[in-house]
């Protein structure tokens, strides 16, 4: 019977015991400031829902786009539909991505995610620092049309402040069709000559009677020589590198 009568206070001196040292394991888990525990776990949050999108971010604010494009459409006017690989296409135009950022990421690391890890400035200054050499890179890319569309959309809240800043809400997105049509323009160069080969084998093959071949049977191996000859891969890599200087 006692014990019976000691079981409910043993749970509540238990439950009472955890409860209090709930907030210490908070306390241990989050990082230390003003803000309260709500606070604090939403700013976790927060961190981990950019860490899961940081694919995403790269693709907004760096030339990865305009490789990927310029790449897609190059398989397309070969006619290879899996070769190369899409594994292969995207390494290669992340590698690239990261030759050509490299300036910008020295830049935010050495200014703001250095110093913000060894304790030298606050986050809203690393913030700062870290995001300047992005907005940098994409105003030297950006078209100012595209620009001036977002900065018209906008609500007065976010345009473009008295000291020239332009809020990112509106650079990302004048940034990244500025980088399509960028990319889908380097791509109707790649595909042009590709086009002329087949529109040759095509007239060939309608005057010799062929008309149960495919064009493209004959015109791709044609195609693949033809950009084999003219070192293709280093003509375009080059291109579009030296497009971003």
């Amino acid at each position: 019977m006692k014990i019976r009568l000691l079981t409910p206070l043993l749970v509540l001196a238990l439950g009472g015991t955890a409860m209090a040292q709930t907030p210490s394991i908070l306390e241990g888990l989050l990082p230390p400031g003003s803000a309260s525990t709500s606070g604090q776990i939403i700013q976790m949050l927060a961190v981990l829902t950019v860490l899961s999108i940081a694919p995403g971010l790269l693709i907004m604010v760096t030339s990865f786009t305009r490789f990927a494009i310029a790449f897609s459409l190059l398989r397309a006017g070969l006619g290879l539909q899996t070769t190369p690989a899409n594994l292969v296409m995207i390494s290669l135009a992340l590698f690239m991505t990261f030759y050509v950022m490299a300036p910008v990421f020295d830049r935010a690391w050495q200014n703001g995610v250095q110093p913000l890890v060894n304790n030298q400035i606050t986050r809203d200054v690393a913030m700062n620092e870290i995001t300047t050499p992005f907005r940098e890179f994409m105003l030297r890319q950006v078209r100012d049309k595209d620009l001036r569309l977002f900065e018209d959309l906008a609500d007065e809240s976010f345009r473009t402040k008295a000291d020239g800043v332009v809020d990112l809400r509106i650079l990302i997105p004048a940034f990244m069709i500025s980088e399509l049509r960028r990319g889908f323009e380097i791509g109707f160069l790649i595909v042009l000559p590709f086009l002329v080969i087949d529109l040759i084998v095509a007239t060939l093959t309608m005057s010799m009677g062929m008309m149960m071949l495919p064009p493209t049977v004959l015109s791709l191996p044609f195609k693949i020589l033809f950009f084999v000859l003219i070192d293709g891969w280093n003509i375009l890599v080059g291109s579009l590198i030296r497009s971003y200087t």
